[in-house]
């Protein structure tokens, strides 16, 4: 694969890396379905593992070599991903920020699975509900990752798993856990169904069931279902629930944030 030395900012082989939003790069021109960022060796690493292919690497000086032998093993010897390398005072005025991670690459964003196919032999599902922050998204993800669920279910309000941010947060388990979008509440209840799940929301209602007794019983297969910050579930996602689950809470607090919860409820749930 070429090395080449960056001297020119204004290169056009560099433009996914100059200031572009998330939202530019998933809509960038001459892709199937776009772009996204990987952040450091590791992230890029677990890209490559999970099939994603690379479009190009952008490196300090001190991280080529690990860039090239991570291309080399994982990227099928493909000889046409370029690795722009350079000093870290120049890639700083490219990026905007400084890449202390040791590089970073353009990755094509693979075709997203489809939903059925996705949960049919899965026993432990997460739904996440419009939830805005990436933060958060690559938080729950790397809960997932962790403590076992199998796949996740994302809601088309919901942040894009596949943000940079979601992506560093989650230290790129989105690239490795199962997920998908889905539509509204009326088919990802019947596609839920359909594969056998029982479908938990957490929320605070007053009909809501201890996590504690629903753990006890808990059904084979299962969907939990996680809202928004701040507002929670909508009344859609509750409606499409077979039971609605809250986490026992001291002290006068009602909840935990939304990627807290999530771990505390994968964990309770966990096979």
């Amino acid at each position: 694969m070429p090395v080449v030395a960056v001297t020119d900012l204004s290169d056009p082989r560099l433009s996914d890396y100059a200031h572009l939003t998330d939202v530019a790069l998933k809509k960038a021109r001459g892709t199937e379905h776009g772009l996204y960022l990987a952040e450091s060796l590791l992230v890029f690493e677990r890209a490559l593992r999970a099939g994603h292919r690379p479009r190009s690497v952008l490196a300090l000086e001190g991280s080529v070599e690990e860039a090239i032998a991570a291309v080399g093993d994982l990227a099928e010897g493909d000889s046409a991903v370029p690795i722009f390398v350079g000093p870290s005072e120049l890639l700083e005025q490219l990026t905007g920020y400084v890449l202390h991670r040791g590089l970073i690459a353009s990755m094509h964003r693979p075709e997203l699975p489809d939903a059925l196919a996705l949960i049919q032999s899965a026993r432990r599902v997460v739904v996440i509900e419009n939830v805005a922050d990436p933060t958060n998204v690559g938080a729950i993800f790397r809960s997932v990752g962790a403590i076992g669920a199998d796949a996740v279910l994302v809601t088309p309000r919901c942040s894009d798993p596949f943000y940079r941010r979601a992506i560093r947060v989650s230290m790129g388990t989105v690239l490795q856990v199962p997920w998908t979008r889905v539509g509204d509440w009326a088919s990802t209840r019947e596609l839920l169904v359909a594969a056998g799940f029982h479908v938990a929301a957490l929320a605070l209602t007053p009909d809501a069931v201890s996590l504690r007794e629903f753990a006890a019983h808990a059904p084979a297969k299962l969907a939990m279902v996680l809202g928004a910050e701040g507002e929670g579930l909508t009344a859609e996602a509750i409606a499409a629930a077979d039971t609605i689950v809250q986490i026992p809470m001291r002290h006068g607090i009602d909840s935990l944030n939304v990627a807290a919860a999530s771990a505390v409820a994968m964990w309770a749930l966990a096979l």
